[in-house]
């Protein structure tokens, strides 16, 4: 089984019913992440059509200053959903400073639950690396999964010794930058994803299908000098790994455990 860490399956539009056609023969266990609550109570409804879609609710910093002040109804959410994501600091593409501490409201928010529930979470980490460190460490968030990670390589190397979990996407197809980030992950730590629809799309123009899960793997064979079979038995064990005696998860460990 392929796995997809971080996916936007409610951005698909009138192409959702070939995008998972395509999970399905593909056989790609997808983590949906969303942006929002809306964004969350669409993928539920996804999610009943497919076993291989884990719906996750989270609020992506660039929706935080809508949710700042309402924390306490977004509880509700957080506890129906069995893990995080998307979450995180964005102080890149972001450009208004005055959103930054909402930002870190809305994220300590989260770090808080996942620490009491002891959930996944799946994080957005642009221009806000080193905060997010900071803020792993002072929450004592396990598992994180760090989405897309494109800073810099000491606070890459502190995630690692945190023990932070990253997915490489679609931009390891394309940047030598990526690729040279995608060689310092550790075996253990590495997982795959491809943010479709729109990774691609911001990339290239074109809208991002599951099956680009494919050639993220080949790419990632290439530069590991490994095989795509090993990387997939690889990516598949460390996900597994992530999730063991994860409460929240044991129908996923079932389906994942399947021959």
């Amino acid at each position: 089984m392929l796995i997809d860490a971080h996916v936007h399956l409610d951005k698909y539009g009138d192409l959702l019913d070939d995008a998972l056609r395509e999970i399905e023969r593909e056989n790609i266990f997808t983590i949906a992440t969303a942006m929002d609550v809306p964004s969350y109570q669409d993928l539920q409804e996804i999610a009943r059509r497919s076993a291989l879609v884990l719906p996750t609710f989270g609020i992506h910093p660039r929706r935080a200053p809508q949710y700042v002040d309402r924390l306490r109804e977004l509880g509700q959410y957080i506890e129906m959903s069995p893990a995080i994501g998307e979450i995180g600091l964005d102080f890149h593409w972001v450009k208004n400073s005055s959103e930054y501490p909402a930002q870190l409201k809305v994220l300590e928010y989260f770090f808080a639950a996942a620490r009491e529930q002891t959930k996944i979470v799946n994080l957005h980490t642009k221009g806000g690396e080193k905060p997010i460190l900071e803020l792993l460490e002072r929450y004592d968030v396990a598992r994180p999964i760090i989405h897309w990670y494109s800073g810099p390589l000491d606070i890459l190397r502190a995630l690692v010794q945190f023990g932070a979990y990253f997915t490489v996407g679609v931009e390891v197809l394309y940047s030598e930058t990526i690729q040279t980030i995608a060689r310092e992950i550790p075996d253990r730590l590495l997982l795959t994803e491809t943010d479709n629809p729109g990774g691609l799309k911001w990339l290239k123009g074109i809208v991002g299908m599951p099956s680009e899960i494919k050639k993220v793997i080949d790419q990632l064979a290439r530069i590991r000098a490994s095989t795509p079979e090993s990387i997939s038995r690889m990516i598949q064990a460390n996900f597994l790994k992530l999730i063991e005696a994860d409460p929240w998860l044991r129908q996923v460990r079932t389906l994942l455990s399947q021959p």
